[in-house]
């Protein structure tokens, strides 16, 4: 794993991560307040011995450091009965009281550090400044050379322990330092095991890890925008339609590269949104002052004329079969200068259909009497169709669900693709969780881009009365016009 994509992974991840961290950290803390302290204590001594003087051997006698091998034997003997009991009585310890310390001798200057320990800070200094004499008094009995030459050894002190100001145990600096570094390694970890185990699409992180085009929007999930699919009418200065229209500008990047004003938007499977951004997305073009056609392509589940209320018996198939003209199928919205053409009767081969001669030269009608044409096709994994469709456009938008859509779907519907060597013109991440973070929210203010969101009031929606279809021989209603605007006609 690059260090890009662990980035973007921590990034995802970050809550696992701080929860980890909080919680090994609070841990710590809690074990490290309850901690009793541990106070430690150190002097550093040596023993001496007084040899009498010895005139048949010619030793003068004297005093005498004690040499390392009989310093070894009392670090051997320390919690021996005979060197704790004696101890115990001299700290005024009742016997069998537990006695912190330990001796680190030196072989090369054959002197002793007696370290003292114990949740009293006198008490450590104590035992460190009292072992050493009781060693010395006990010390001829472990030694068969000491007792025939010296009848007792003197302790001398170096250095004198004190009384310790702060605990030794816990160390609150190296617990909590530690602490965080076992969070973080833990938080870490979890996420990337989270990640790999993760088989939906999260983020932008995880498109950019399928393919290398861009994402064009992101576009929020917001509550009752499943009652209120079309929010370009009924909340136009709310978070999802400006989303909207931050694709509708994207999306006129992405044309000019194509040179063409078409575009398939699809998914990889049901579910992700396709539909509803596609009208939305209409509407944002028209409000631009361009006339924009919407074109049901899903001939096997069409969902446009219901989501819009508008009449779906007639429509692309009815001029397909020469049933009727397309213009007596297009279906004018409203007072914009947007239009639908809704699917029609579900054929029964869609996909050749789709692919004929007359689909064709539709589409050249389309394309020349309106100034974007937008297609609403069926998934790529379970059908082929929007392959078919992109054929006439000039690119295909993928709308994909966040932490709805699995990687395995959108992995085989971006290879089915790559097959034909077609590269989607850009990504739609659909039903994106709104944070308390969001950019297009102030308080009670709500950000408001361009003119059209200017000029329209979120409490007047535009009236939506669309033109009914009919089938051949059959006259079209004329489009009633909303109070105070003039519906616009296609030229």
């Amino acid at each position: 794993m690059q260090l890009r994509e662990l980035l973007g992974v921590l990034r995802a991840r970050w809550r696992t991560v701080a929860a980890c961290l909080l919680i090994v950290v609070g841990v710590t803390a809690a074990v490290t307040m309850t901690t009793t302290p541990s106070y430690t204590a150190s002097s550093r001594v040596y023993l001496t011995v007084n040899r009498p003087p010895d005139i048949a051997r010619g030793d003068l006698g004297g005093v005498a450091v004690m040499r390392y091998n009989d310093l070894q034997t009392l670090a051997e003997v320390l919690y021996s009965p005979t060197v704790m009991e004696p101890l115990r009585a001299e700290l005024g310890l009742p016997p069998g009281a537990g006695v912190g310390v330990a001796l680190n001798i030196s072989e090369s200057a054959s002197v002793m550090d007696v370290i003292g320990t114990s949740s009293d800070p006198q008490l450590a200094a104590a035992i460190a400044n009292t072992t050493g004499p009781v060693l010395a008094k006990v010390a001829v009995q472990f030694s068969p050379l000491l007792s025939q030459s010296a009848p007792n050894a003197t302790c001398v002190p170096i250095t004198t322990a004190s009384a310790p100001s702060l605990p030794t145990t816990p160390d609150v600096r190296r617990n909590l330092a530690v602490g965080i570094l076992i969070g973080l390694a833990l938080g870490v970890g979890l996420a990337m095991i989270r990640h790999a185990l993760d088989t939906k699409v999260r983020g932008e992180a995880d498109l950019k890890a399928a393919s290398d085009r861009p994402v064009l929007a992101q576009i929020p999930l917001e509550p009752g925008a499943i009652d209120r699919p079309i929010t370009l009418e009924s909340d136009p200065h709310g978070a999802h339609a400006e989303s909207i229209r931050r694709l509708r500008t994207n999306l006129m990047f992405v044309d000019v590269t194509t040179g063409k004003h078409s575009f398939v938007l699809t998914s990889a499977m049901p579910g992700e949104g396709k539909t509803t951004t596609s009208i939305n997305l209409a509407l944002a073009i028209a409000d631009a002052g361009s006339r924009v056609i919407l074109v049901d392509g899903d001939l096997r589940n069409p969902s446009v004329a219901k989501a819009m209320g508008i009449e779906g018996g007639v429509g692309l198939t009815t001029a397909l079969l020469g049933r009727a003209s397309l213009a007596d199928v297009i279906q004018p919205w409203g007072d914009t200068g947007m239009s639908v053409l809704a699917a029609g009767e579900i054929p029964p081969n869609p996909s050749e259909l789709l692919g004929s001669r007359p689909m064709a030269e539709l589409f050249e009608k389309l394309a020349a009497d309106f100034d974007f044409v937008l297609i609403d096709s069926p998934p790529l994994v379970p059908v082929i169709d929007a392959v078919l469709l992109q054929r006439l456009t000039g690119g295909l938008v993928m709308v994909v669900a966040a932490e709805r859509t699995r990687k395995k779907d959108l992995q085989t519907a971006l290879t089915s693709l790559q097959t034909i060597d077609v590269a989607p013109a850009g990504f739609v991440l659909n039903f994106v969780p709104v944070s308390a973070s969001d950019p297009y929210r102030y308080g009670t203010y709500r950000y408001q881009q361009g003119s059209a969101a200017a000029s329209a009031d979120p409490r007047q929606p535009r009236q939506q009365r669309p033109r009914k279809a009919t089938a051949a021989g059959t006259s079209a209603a004329t489009p009633a016009a909303t109070p105070g605007r003039r519906a616009r006609r296609r030229s």
